[in-house]
């Protein structure tokens, strides 16, 4: 049930340029497995270059492949449809790691059917979208399966170029829709770069763990004692410490082309968050100090045992691997936060690589530092409980960390429980708990500063639940999105700014006031949408251009509530199929496709009361680059000679 509801969904929110190409081509067979049973078979030959995306998908990227029954009262039983396993890499148009296939693919599903059917054919709905390395495309077809033949039949998609609606706007300035808008952010260096200084901060927060720190001065006293090759042999040292942790990312490399769950679904799977929900808070309990978790005994003791057999770099390898074992107690759950944080963000693999290179580095450092400077050893402060206190420190963070996981889930499935200012509370509880546990601990003038650190924190956080006036933009996308409240909103519009749901009201009021259209195509469980909103639109300059100089125009494309009777839509294309919207978030979705050869979102449009493109429309992007294209639409709606062009 939740995962045919999730797929309608996400089916309305992500596809990008829908045009009449079509680059698959479907033909559907039967097999007649009983009587009344039988197995549906879907095959897909795809164009060369193009991608097919799978069913299961993470938010934020591609359009799912769905298939739905027209009439699902006809069966006895229902199969879920089987896939072949698709490929798992980096996609250059959602600049994520997407899973899909190329080249030809089949889709297969069983069904055994009521003993009183007595038609010849099943009608199934496909929703799918293709891509290839500069464009994608959203399609529909339908499906119809001929019970009484075993031979294969092709199949048309439904063409949205054809379409006579409506729907259809008498768009002036169309000409600007064929070459949009251009304002993507190649930011790929930079989240490296975050995820490498991300890396480096947690190995540095290991090594002054109560697993790693007693560590230092005993390894480098060791490679002391050999003294015209200390240097080479703390340095070897060193080296093998960031081979391991980066060695540690290879196995995801190959993991990315069988489509693994964990690199593509963290983000949607409700089942895997929930995991991930559990995974930290075994880690926070651990480092709390209720329980170790660390790797078989046996397997240090056997690498160990190997740096005594072998002598030079070979000894100094099994050294540098049997510190990584011992200290996994502590670093297991700073590795698996590292693991988690870096498989959910664009990059995949290659995040994780620069993680793991991060955190080995910061690791390495001391003990290799430390072998050309011996005298520092000496500076060094002692192990004692404050080492016990970073890693207790740890642990709450691992706590909060488990919340974002639990919230995930709250959100994908609708339970409605952890609401933006619940969430927001436990954070608040759990940093201040963290800054009283410093305080109780000692009395230490650090410890103090550092608990007041903590508690201030919790403060700041907390002062959102009583002040809409506190900018938590620093945390978008770790907190649930702003409309996700326990307070009723008359309009449910972002910032309070005042929306108008329907495009015909929103043009009334355009004509009636004489101000141009901001069109805006969006989502609830749309992510970039909440970041525009909460990172670009709460700006104060670009708050005012869109409060004071706008009509604000936000079409909800997965809104699943019911259209009236009357306002039931029947498409049809030059091919004879047929498309009924019922969904208000359908009516939207084609709406934006019809006109503007694009589904994808968040995505903007400037209209005059006239219905004239006033600029190329836009997509996700930065603030400047937003403001500056608000302002020049604005400039051309006040400057009229921009429409005798």
């Amino acid at each position: 049930m939740f995962k045919n509801f999730y797929l309608k969904i996400l089916f309305v929110l992500f596809s990008i340029l829908s045009f009449s190409q079509d680059p698959v081509k479907w033909s559907t067979s039967v097999e007649k497995i009983t009587e009344n049973k039988f197995k549906l078979n879907t095959t897909a030959i795809i164009q060369e270059n193009w991608r097919l995306y799978s069913q299961n998908l993470e938010e934020g990227g591609a359009l799912p492949t769905e298939f739905v029954f027209e009439d699902e009262s006809i069966f006895e039983s229902v199969s879920d449809v089987i896939e072949l396993d698709a490929i798992t890499k980096y996609d250059p148009i959602f600049k994520m790691d997407q899973s899909y296939f190329i080249n030809e693919t089949v889709f297969t599903q069983e069904i055994t059917l009521n003993e009183n059917y007595d038609q010849n054919s099943i009608i199934q709905d496909l929703y799918y979208q293709v891509c290839d390395d500069r464009v994608c495309i959203f399609q529909d077809v339908k499906l119809v399966f001929n019970l009484n033949s075993e031979y294969s039949s092709s199949v048309t998609s439904f063409d949205y170029s054809a379409v006579v609606s409506d729907l259809k706007l008498d768009l002036g300035n169309s000409e600007l829709l064929e070459n949009e808008y251009v304002a993507e952010i190649d930011n790929n260096f930079t989240r490296r770069l975050n995820i490498l200084i991300l890396g480096l901060l947690g190995g540095f927060l290991a090594l002054l763990t109560p697993c790693v720190f007693p560590m230092i001065p005993l390894t480098v006293s060791f490679f002391s004692t050999k003294n015209e090759k200390a240097k080479l042999y703390s340095m070897s040292y060193g080296l093998f410490i960031i081979l391991i942790y980066v060695s540690l990312s290879i196995p995801f490399y190959f993991l990315e082309n069988i489509n693994p769950e964990i690199l593509n679904q963290i983000s949607t799977s409700p089942i895997l968050n929930f995991i991930f929900f559990a995974i930290f808070i075994a880690f926070a309990l651990s480092l709390f100090g209720l329980f170790e978790i660390t790797l078989p005994s046996s397997w240090s003791n056997t690498v160990d045992s190997k740096s005594n057999m072998y002598k030079g770099l070979i000894s100094t390898f099994f050294m540098s691997l049997t510190l990584c074992l011992v200290s996994f107690s502590c670093t297991g759950p700073i590795l698996g936060t590292l693991l988690v944080g870096t498989l959910t963000s664009d990059g995949g693999a290659i995040d994780l690589t620069y993680g793991m290179l991060g955190f080995g580095v910061a690791l390495a450092i001391p003990f290799t530092l430390l072998a050309f400077f011996p005298n520092i050893i000496n500076k060094l402060p002692k192990s004692g409980s404050w080492t016990n206190s970073i890693k207790v420190i740890l642990g709450f963070v691992e706590l909060a960390l488990a919340f974002k996981f639990l919230s995930n889930v709250d959100l994908i499935q609708e339970w409605g429980v952890l609401k933006r200012e619940v969430f927001i509370a436990i954070w608040v509880l759990i940093s201040i708990a963290c800054g009283i546990y410093l305080i109780i601990t000692s009395r230490k003038t650090s410890y103090i500063i550092s608990s007041l650190g903590f508690i201030l924190i919790g403060l700041y956080m907390g002062s959102s639940l009583f002040t809409k006036s506190t900018n938590m933009s620093l945390l978008s996308g770790l907190l649930p999105p702003e409309f996700y409240s326990i307070y009723n909103d008359s309009n449910n519009c972002p910032l309070g700014l005042d929306c108008i749901k329907d495009f015909d009201d929103g043009l009334d009021q355009s004509i009636l006031t004489n101000k141009p259209i901001l069109l805006d195509f969006t989502g609830w469980a749309c992510a970039n949408c909440r970041r525009v909103e909460e990172n670009t639109w709460s700006v104060p300059k670009v708050y005012d251009l869109i409060n004071n100089q706008f009509i604000l125009i936000s079409l909800y494309v997965d809104d699943r509530s019911d259209l009236s009777d009357e306002e039931i839509i029947v498409l049809k294309d030059k091919n004879g199929n047929q498309k009924i919207l019922d969904k208000v978030g359908e009516k939207w979705s084609a709406f934006q496709t019809i006109n503007f050869k694009n589904n994808s979102q968040p995505y903007y449009v400037l209209l005059s009361p006239e219905l004239e493109l006033l600029n190329k429309p836009l997509q996700y992007t930065d603030t400047e680059t937003y403001y500056t294209w608000l302002a020049e639409g604005l400039k051309n709606f006040n400057n009229k000679s921009y429409f005798l062009k």
